[in-house]
């Protein structure tokens, strides 16, 4: 019996690139041609991708949006280095090499219709898929998205008109996106960008929490992908709570695949510490696992 069957969806594809747009903050959203692999992406999901073609290292990049039918890809990355500098430069109609998609998913459960997801910086990817396969293929679930960052949103916030109970006067900015689509968004900022939370993300989420009586808390579960301290921050939340709580880690890489172990993390488990692979085990792990109680 395959006990990892998330392995079998891997493949190597070359992409085209469709779109290719610069924003705030050295941010860059590039969307692919890479049909196999959008049929086979979950949330969580990421791609090995090369950044040019005279880069030998590839680069492990958050898969944020898909469109099985078109065979599109979306990927929102930062420039942090020579790869992503790189990559930064490439044209339309160029073709980079995919690795994936990769790793253990998110996973939604029936008895938790109201997900709270919570995405920070570069985090911010893994949440915006995971709201559209809510939409697809959970149309009775109710999510909330709250998305924190210290540079420029890569996209023009805008006021909600969605209205929720428990979130701070002013506090308005949401993202277009998720706003067409019918989800609800705020937004945390300690920048001091106009219809922004300025605090924390685990600081409106909590503000959130706190108005929502037993009977809907228990609806309640939180997905994460950010920096190690705020997803650190979203598990003592979590436990604040009695929540149950995924989140998608963040590590360097060289295979990606579970070959050279060099992205392993300590997990918890009833047996004891286990080192586990953040690219083939992960990148989903349960938060308790990973930051205790």
């Amino acid at each position: 019996m395959n006990r990892k069957p998330h392995r079998n969806t891997i493949v190597v594809e070359g992409a085209p690139v469709l779109a290719h747009t610069g924003h705030a903050g050295a941010q860059h959203i590039i969307r692919l041609h890479a049909p196999q692999i959008a049929q086979r992406a979950l949330p969580g999901s990421f791609v090995h991708l090369q950044c040019d073609p005279y880069l030998p290292m590839r680069r492990p990049i958050s898969i944020m949006r898909v469109d099985a039918k078109a065979g599109w890809v979306e990927f929102l990355y930062k420039v942090v280095g020579h790869g992503t500098q790189l990559l930064s430069q490439r044209k339309i109609g160029e073709s980079l090499s995919l690795l994936g998609p990769i790793g253990v998913p998110f996973i939604l459960h029936a008895e938790r219709p109201r997900p709270l997801l919570i995405g920070g910086g570069v985090g911010i990817p893994p949440m915006v898929f995971m709201a559209d396969h809510i939409r697809l293929h959970h149309p009775g679930f109710k999510p909330l998205v709250i998305m924190g960052s210290e540079v420029p949103f890569p996209f023009q916030t805008q006021p909600s008109k969605i209205m929720l109970p428990g979130i701070p006067d002013g506090v308005i900015a949401c993202m277009p996106l998720l706003e067409d689509w019918g989800i609800a968004s705020r937004l945390a900022s300690l920048q001091a960008y106009p219809g922004c939370f300025d605090g924390y993300v685990t600081e409106l989420a909590r503000a959130w929490l706190n108005t929502l009586d037993p009977s809907q808390r228990q609806q309640v579960e939180i997905y994460s992908c950010g920096p190690q301290p705020m997803l650190a921050a979203v598990a003592k939340l979590a436990a604040e709570f009695a929540l149950p709580c995924q989140v998608s880690l963040e590590e360097y890489m060289a295979c990606a695949v579970g070959g050279c172990a060099g992205c392993t993390v300590k997990i918890q488990t009833p047996e004891g510490p286990y080192m586990k692979r953040v690219c083939v085990d992960g990148p989903v792990f349960d938060a308790y696992q990973v930051f205790g109680n």
